[in-house]
């Protein structure tokens, strides 16, 4: 059989597909960071940022993954033996969870079971029984199971207390609606390398000043990750930024401003109404039970390898989609539609996923994904 020249496609919700004119602006000159021809960069910039991130607070930009956000939300807010509340719906809420006992917090774990979506009942009782809680630390879109949490319902709840809500929007936010301000919710964290279209290596934190007045009476030890040290030098950066990175951040808020936000959300929309569309004609489940916009997650089908179907999509056909994490190995398909990509990239990956399910023993009818998706697109107009 001959084999066909292979293109790559990258359908993982993070990092994701990168546009080349943001790709060339990481290949400027690295200009000096303590000069002004850089502060005035770097403060493009972050006044992109509050639009993006719905609020007037500052937002606050640090050389690391989105997790060093994670772990700067923690460091700051939590003094050894506070108590805090964390969702455990999936990995990534377990990483808070992980993080809060780090920085020696009185935990109270709320479980839920991976796949569905935590309500907000759950978080006012927690509280009620809690009323010296500290810190309730949430994700808008768990990444690993493919779930959306109702995160402005969660913030009507804690904004009646003395908590401060924390939200782990690294793969939600541009995907999902967030509304910093208007919805009260105190601290954002999130990355560069999802809706952002960007390459990995630059995290954000937005704090409200209810969050603020926690983080200047923390008794937690912390450096690199103190916040204090960022709003002391606030547009200007405590220590080295990732120059080459702010000038792609630059060139991303500036292409998504100009998209506008709502245009962001309903295009995120659209994307994982088709591949959902797609997915339900070829007779497959979807996993999560609230399905986000950033990401859709699959029940592999009995008889099927979940391991050999995704190494042979990428390694011979180069259609890059992600399995599950942690007890859900094997048990899920990721297939994303997040940040740089268009309705032909969703037809592709529902066209691959056809075809490597017939391969792989599971008969599907070829075309009929296909089609499911591109009546949605059609029908939405786009």
């Amino acid at each position: 059989m001959a084999r066909m020249l292979k293109k790559n496609y990258l359908m993982t919700p993070g990092p994701t597909p990168v546009p080349i004119d943001i790709l060339l602006e990481g290949a400027k000159d690295t200009i000096h960071h303590r000069t002004p021809q850089y502060l005035d960069i770097q403060n493009e910039a972050l006044e992109n940022l509050k639009y993006l991130f719905q609020t007037d607070n500052f937002v606050y930009t640090m050389a690391s993954s989105g997790t060093g956000a994670m772990e700067a939300a923690v460091a700051n807010l939590l003094s050894p033996g506070d108590k805090a509340i964390a969702v455990n719906a999936g990995k990534f809420g377990e990483r808070w969870c992980d993080l809060c006992k780090a920085y020696g917090a009185e935990l109270i774990e709320l479980d839920v079971e991976w796949g569905k979506y935590v309500r907000s009942e759950e978080i006012k009782k927690a509280l009620e029984e809690n009323p010296d809680t500290k810190a309730v630390f949430t994700t808008l879109c768990e990444t690993s199971t493919g779930v959306v949490n109702p995160i402005k319902e969660i913030a009507e709840i804690v904004n009646k207390t003395d908590a401060v809500l924390v939200v782990d929007a690294i793969s939600g936010l541009l995907a999902e609606p967030l509304k910093m301000d208007e919805w009260n919710v105190d601290v954002v964290v999130c990355g560069v390398q999802k809706g952002f279209m960007m390459p990995p290596g630059l995290a954000m934190i937005a704090l409200s000043d209810k969050a603020m007045k926690i983080v200047e009476k923390s008794e937690n030890a912390r450096y690199y990750f103190d916040i204090r040290s960022y709003k002391k030098n606030y547009p200007d950066s405590p220590f080295t930024p990732p120059v080459n990175l702010i000038y792609q951040l630059v060139k991303s808020t500036n292409m998504l401003k100009e998209e506008g936000i709502e245009n962001v959300w309903e295009r995120h929309r659209i994307m994982s109404e088709a591949t959902r569309a797609g997915v339900k004609a070829l007779n497959l489940e979807l996993f999560a039970e609230k399905p986000s916009n950033a990401v859709t997650a699959i029940k592999v089908p009995a008889g099927v390898d979940a391991g050999k179907l995704i190494k042979f999509l990428r390694d011979d056909w180069g259609i890059v989609f992600t399995g599950g994490q942690s007890q859900l190995k094997g048990k899920i398909i990721r297939i994303a539609h997040l940040g740089y990509m268009s309705k032909f990239d969703i037809i592709i990956a529902i066209s691959a996923l056809e075809m490597s399910l017939n391969k792989f023993g599971f008969k599907v009818e070829l075309g009929k994904g296909v089609k499911a998706a591109e009546e949605v697109f059609v029908n939405e107009g786009v």
